[in-house]
């Protein structure tokens, strides 16, 4: 017999460890008639190896597990490929503290080898927790494939790439404006920055005009906009935010159709403190609206700047070294005073000069968006430097039209634009990061500065050797890989590529991609150019995007906020199952609003299924040998066979279509509203019953039903459903194997049956609605009384007939009986096309019903009111946060809906004669 409750924490780890053990994550063997219809294989996004898991990661492994446990019941060959990313910049970190605070010797002092060494031992002892937190949320992935983006094949599979991509001129040296890491002393990707709001200031600066040029600057304007008074100008005002540029301003830019400035373009300003001589540009990017409408121009120290320098011909000088201090290597006119300088030390001192000096014109106060590193905490620094980059923009070209002609579709098909927009807007991909950890670059340097580039320090000294006719010295590269390179091959790098392997030809290109919005740009993009160019396929045939989750006010969920839900404490106190339904019935969102409350509703789902388990023991529903569900009579049992038909068509459609909401929620009603509440309960007379033939009929239907059920809600709540096909498998014929390796139930069309779906139809809608007139007159529980038909017809006094044991029993009544017109005393209402009679009078205090309802009635009109007076104030509406707005109108819904009940309960005793 079954414990009275399923206790996650002792079956988790035996139930996972089966699986494991029975070799069935590992695809089946292949067969003579294999192929791609046969084969299903999807890759994990490789979580940062320093990673442990969030909730982010336990949306998208749970969907993932989803695909996975729903394919190989359905037969298919499944690859699950699980791994790691080293994490470049992440990882460094977190060995660089733990050597400061052993206080051993730092990344510097003990040199690259011994570092790189360090952070091996690292990821060998305390690496991958999150893969082994992966096991807890149940996730069957082939760890016996387990990769890490910086092991030995992906190593090979970069260099090749890298080398590949080198000779075909699609990767090349150059130096371009890069986010800069002062602390770390790194380039790092735009998803390694985080924007941040802070107070800062707009510094106006007047800088003069050469040559004693001056020019009519409109000081007063008219209604219309139009300037009435001038005033004669030896000087353009700029504005800028960050001072310290302005020591390497190459330029000032003008809108080309600014009135103010047209006869300026092509004269030149002097800068302060430096003396340089700059032109006066015109660029649409100086908008006339802001400021002054004139902008300062630093092609090296911003990214905009860059671009209108490159269209204007203005030279880029770098005014900081890589700690972002200043320096005067390219500026040798800036003061020696300044040199050495931090950059904000610098700003300090530039504006007491422009004080002091009487170039500064205002100081206005904002509040501004500045970047900083996410994991260093620092102001990120445009900066110039040499790197390596691939021309993303010739790649991109493949990827476009691999989306286009639908090789590779997405779900949801809205997230094509965001795709389509980053690509055809694609910059060159700095792929060069100052670090140690990572792939090194294979690319040598000789005496005269030339690159040799190859897979191996010999075939790179073989073509030194070949150039010079001579052994010459070389140089490593010491910069690695931006770890996005080594991920963007992962679909095929991690199949064993270059070699021709035998994954490679069953399981390239993959199935699905389970990822998030906001890496769709640096990864799905990524791998969809190096699949394409090294592949020919794109790597995958659906890219299905996972929302984001928030808690459940909808805010993003942060440590400072205290809002942080972490699913390894879900999964100790709840188990995994509850969060995995969770994630899946509110993953149709594109911002999931999550709370504890709900994961632990959806606990009582599993509960309320191991109850029915229980009640179907207890009632003797075993298995049967050569059971065959077509042949079963009862009105139920033919009613139940169709509707888990339906629940299985409606869960197979939606998990094929990436629909895990769907699914979940065909689960949701099939298990609770239809199984549990409606078929046991239709099941309880008969099981109590006299009749033989039926009572064993229904036992092995419900024994039956309950087995597909379990495979149906198997790939969603994994550890429940695998423990009792266990428990329950120790009675009726024995079976052997696992819940995991069985087949997905494919019902019959001939099994739905509209006869017993209607008759069964009329008897639930009856039942619900006696149910309904007893709560809402108040109607105590021990209490029967009669019911009444009036005036029947043929088919309504047939089912009568048939199921009056039933309706006497689960609606609560004395007598079923037929009438010519309702009872003195009765309360109406229409089920099934006819007009059903309770009679009530002998029950309830018909006056004191009355006022409780017009008492209840008024309650609610008084919070109808309090909710529309707030609603209908315009400042409550635009100041108050939009949850707590949206909070007020589900209040509002939900009181007119409960008023608009209660009225109808209150004509209905009106009627009472």
């Amino acid at each position: 017999m079954l414990d009275k409750t399923f206790d996650p924490q002792s079956a988790e780890p035996r139930l996972y460890a089966q699986w494991e053990e029975s070799g069935l994550f590992q695809p089946r063997e292949a067969r003579a008639t294999d192929g791609a219809a046969d084969a299903y294989s999807i890759v994990i996004p490789p979580p940062n190896v320093t990673g442990s898991l969030h909730i982010g990661h336990a949306l998208n492994n749970t969907l993932q597990d989803i695909l996975a446990r729903y394919h190989r019941m359905k037969g298919k060959a499944v690859l699950w490929l699980p791994g790691t990313d080293h994490a470049g910049i992440a990882t460094q970190m977190v060995v660089e503290r733990q050597l400061a605070a052993a206080k051993l010797p730092g990344r510097r002092e003990m040199g690259r080898e011994a570092f790189v060494d360090k952070v091996w031992e690292w990821k060998a002892e305390s690496g991958g927790t999150i893969i082994r937190q992966l096991r807890r949320l149940g996730a069957s992935a082939d760890w016996s494939r387990e990769r890490f983006t910086l092991d030995e094949g992906l190593n090979a599979a970069v260099r090749k790439v890298f080398v590949q991509l080198y000779k075909e001129g699609l990767i090349y040296r150059a130096k371009r404006l890069v986010n800069w890491d002062p602390h770390f002393q790194t380039a790092i990707s735009d998803l390694e920055v985080e924007q941040k709001e802070v107070d800062g200031a707009y510094w106006h600066f007047a800088y003069p005009l050469a040559d004693g040029v001056t020019y009519q600057h409109p000081v007063a304007f008219d209604e219309e906009g139009k300037p009435t008074e001038f005033e004669t100008r030896d000087y353009i005002v700029v504005a800028t935010t960050r001072p310290e540029t302005m020591l390497g301003d190459t330029g000032v830019a003008v809108h080309p159709k600014d009135e103010r400035y047209e006869g300026l373009v092509g004269k030149e300003v002097v800068l302060p403190i430096t003396g340089r001589r700059v032109p006066i540009v015109a660029d649409e990017y100086a908008d006339p609206t802001k400021g002054s409408g004139a902008v300062k121009i630093t092609p090296a120290h911003d990214f905009n700047d860059f671009g209108v320098g490159k269209r204007a011909g203005l030279p880029s000088l770098n005014v900081m070294d890589s700690l972002a201090r200043i320096t005067n290597e390219d500026v040798p006119e800036i003061p020696a005073d300044f040199v050495g300088m931090d950059r904000f030390a610098a700003r300090k001192a530039i504006i007491a000069r422009a004080e002091e000096d009487g170039w500064l014109k205002e100081i206005e106060k904002t509040r501004h968006m500045v970047p900083h590193g996410d994991r260093s905490g620092v102001v990120i620094e445009p900066w110039l430097t040499d790197q390596w980059y691939v021309d993303a923009k010739t790649l991109a070209q493949p990827a476009l039209k691999a989306v286009q002609d639908g090789e590779t579709v997405f779900e949801p098909k809205s997230y094509e634009k965001i795709y389509f927009e980053w690509l055809n807007n694609i910059e060159p991909w700095c792929v060069s990061r100052q670090l140690w950890w990572g792939h090194q670059i294979p690319a040598w340097y000789g005496p005269d500065g030339e690159i040799f580039v190859a897979e191996t320090e010999e075939e790179a000294r073989a073509e030194a050797e070949a150039r010079h006719g001579a052994d010459v010295e070389l140089t490593r590269e010491e910069d690695v890989l931006d770890t996005w390179f080594s991920s963007a091959l992962w679909p095929f790098s991690t199949m064993g590529w270059p070699e021709k392997t035998d994954d490679l030809a069953r399981f390239y290109p993959t199935s699905d991609l389970v990822t998030a919005a906001d890496i769709i740009f640096f990864w799905v993009a990524r791998m969809m150019m190096m699949g394409k160019h090294f592949m020919g396929d794109a790597p995958f045939k659906r890219v299905i995007i996972n929302g984001l989750v928030r808690d459940e006010k909808g805010q993003k969920m942060s440590k400072s906020k205290g809002n942080v839900i972490d699913p390894l404490g879900i999964i100790d106190e709840l188990g995994a199952d509850p969060l995995r339904f969770t994630m899946a019935i509110l993953s149709g969102a594109r911002d999931i609003k999550l709370s504890k409350q709900r994961i632990e509703g959806y606990r009582n789902f599993g509960t309320k299924l191991w109850n029915a388990a229980r009640f179907s023991q207890m009632n003797e529903a075993k298995r049967v040998e050569g059971f065959d569900p077509a042949t079963v009579e009862q009105t139920i049992n033919r009613w139940i066979r169709g509707e888990l038909t339906k629940a299985e068509r409606s869960v197979s459609e939606a998990i094929e279509g990436g629909r895990f909401d769907d699914a979940a929620g065909a689960l949701y009603r099939f298990i609770w509203n239809v199984f549990c509440d409606w078929y046991l309960e239709l099941a309880k007379p008969v099981f109590n019953g006299v009749d033989e033939a039926a009572k064993a009929e229904t036992r092995a239907m419900t024994a039956w039903t309950l087995d597909q059920t379990l495979k149906l809600l198997h790939p969603v709540m994994p550890f429940i459903t695998e423990e009792l096909w266990a428990e329950l498998g120790k009675e009726g014929p024995a079976r052997d194997g696992l819940l995991l390796g069985e087949t997905w139930p494919e019902l019959p069309d001939s099994f739905v049956d509209t006869a017993a779906e209607a008759e069964i139809g009329w008897l639930v809608d009856l039942i619900g609605e006696l149910r309904g007139l007893r709560a809402e007159m108040n109607v105590p529980p021990s209490a029967k009384p009669p019911l009444a038909f009036v005036n029947p017809d043929a088919v309504t006094a047939e089912r009568l007939a048939r199921h009056r044991d039933l309706i006497l029993t689960l609606g609560r009544v004395s007598t079923v009986d037929a009438a010519e017109a309702a009872p003195a005393g009765a309360v109406t209402c229409v089920s099934g096309g006819s007009t059903v009679a309770l009679s009530l009078a002998d029950f309830i205090d018909l006056t004191a019903e009355k006022a409780r309802l017009a008492k209840e009635i008024a309650g609610f009109d008084a919070d109808i009111g309090h909710v529309n007076k707030k609603l209908d104030n315009p400042n409550f509406v635009s100041r108050a946060a939009p949850e707590v707005v949206e909070e007020q109108r589900a209040k509002l819904a939900e009181a007119e809906a409960g008023k608009a009940k209660l009225q109808a309960a209150l004509a209905r005793l009106e009627a009472v004669a």
